[in-house]
């Protein structure tokens, strides 16, 4: 039986969410990211494309680009909400999802076919979606992942399209080699040299001669030019690691505000990690300066999901790394060796008092949130928190750097 995959894709979601939030917003450039010179751009609306504004590029540029456009920062905790909403609807019509973001999708429908029909399924899911949620969403219905997403990109905006199974060549071959999952620009620009345009041309290239130019990435390119895709719907991944990390508005070198912000991290990292019942083993502090050199530590510890005892080692960490003679752009704190467990009491050092307090703090959190409550140090921090537990098998909402 072949196999038959539904990609969904919500178009340009930060926009649509905001505008389904401010009406009068419709049909106006706008830009959702960091308002900072150093902020990002999370997301742009179609009437900024004309400009040359993609996601991704600085906000300074895209303001110089597009003057008319509307500037939003964007609120992860209600993009989070909007996606849960769709979330909900597809878990309670498919059988099998795979959520790869917060606005994509995969869903296998292999065999409803027999029964349905996997297009007019994949039409009346789109339809309820965008009739309960009032978003716009598109999808791309193959035998495939790869395919399937090159085809809702093809859709967009709020619209679908089936390849049918056999199909996959003929509909590839005429697109820009830049439209298959994994080529970047660098890629884009190695292919570009050698005269590769469209992928008709990868498909007619023997697979050695790409392997010779890209290594094993170059023949996955080469696969996925051909249609040829195994790739599983997974429903759920275990996360492995937990990190944070933040731009500076202006780069410092005030060694209390860097401290306090690593404290904040810490904090919060070991409360997500106590939320979720893991434990940690290695700890990584990460800095980058102004001449953007990043340099990264870690250490290994014993399993733990305390603050006090995490807190140290990360400052630890950060002391070793830090030159007092340059300015700091940014600082990040990863968790990673996460295993599932609750914190083992140490018979030597912890006493009841100190247990107590944890749980305390921990139930303030979780009613009022993560920022209830919190060390003094940290209290300069401001936009330290997560508005959603990390290891629910949702991935991350991924917005422009926060500043300080």
């Amino acid at each position: 039986m072949n196999k038959t995959i539904l990609h969904l894709d919500l178009d340009t979601f930060y926009v649509s969410v905001e505008r389904l939030i401010q009406p009068a917003l419709k049909h106006r450039p706008l830009l959702v990211g960091g308002t900072s010179d150093r902020g990002v751009v999370a997301a742009c609306s179609y009437e900024t494309r004309g400009f040359g504004v993609h996601s991704g590029m600085p906000m300074r540029m895209a303001k110089q680009l597009c003057p008319e456009a509307v500037v939003i920062r964007g609120n992860a905790g209600t993009y989070s909400k909007h996606s849960d909403l769709v979330t909900e609807i597809i878990k309670e019509q498919v059988p099998v999802f795979e959520k790869s973001s917060i606005d994509e999708f995969y869903a296998d429908l292999t065999g409803m076919d027999r029964f349905f029909g996997s297009y007019k399924y994949a039409t009346e899911l789109r339809k309820k979606i965008i009739k309960e949620t009032g978003l716009p969403i598109s999808f791309g219905l193959s035998v495939n992942k790869v395919v399937s997403k090159v085809a809702t990109n093809e859709a967009k905006p709020n619209n679908q399209i089936k390849i049918d199974f056999g199909y996959e060549k003929p509909f590839l071959a005429p697109l820009s080699i830049k439209k298959i999952p994994m080529v970047g620009d660098k890629t884009y620009q190695t292919l570009r040299n050698l005269g590769i345009r469209q992928v008709k041309t990868v498909q007619e290239m023997p697979k050695d001669v790409i392997h010779q130019v890209l290594g094993a990435n170059g023949v996955l390119i080469w696969k996925r030019a051909q249609g040829i895709d195994n790739t599983p719907v997974v429903p759920f991944n275990e996360r492995k690691s937990i990190s944070t990390e933040r731009t500076f508005d202006k780069d410092t070198i005030d060694v209390v505000k860097l401290k306090g912000i690593l404290t904040a991290m810490t904090e919060n990292l070991a409360y997500q990690l106590r939320r979720g019942e893991k434990l940690t083993a290695c700890i990584t502090v990460k800095i980058r300066y102004s001449d953007f050199n990043t340099y990264s530590k870690q250490k290994r510890i014993a399993y733990t999901s305390a603050d006090h005892i995490l807190i140290p080692k990360v400052m630890e960490l950060f002391q070793s790394l830090y030159n007092k003679r340059m300015l700091v752009r940014l600082v990040g704190v990863r968790f990673s060796h996460l295993v599932s467990g609750n914190y083992q009491i140490n018979l030597f050092e912890d006493t009841e008092e100190t247990l107590n307090l944890y749980q305390a703090m921990d139930k303030v959190r979780q009613r009022f949130g993560d920022r209830a409550v919190l060390r003094a140090s940290a209290m300069g921090a401001k936009t330290i928190g997560r508005m959603q537990n990390p290891f629910n098998g949702q991935p991350p909402v991924v917005l422009a750097h926060r500043k300080q």
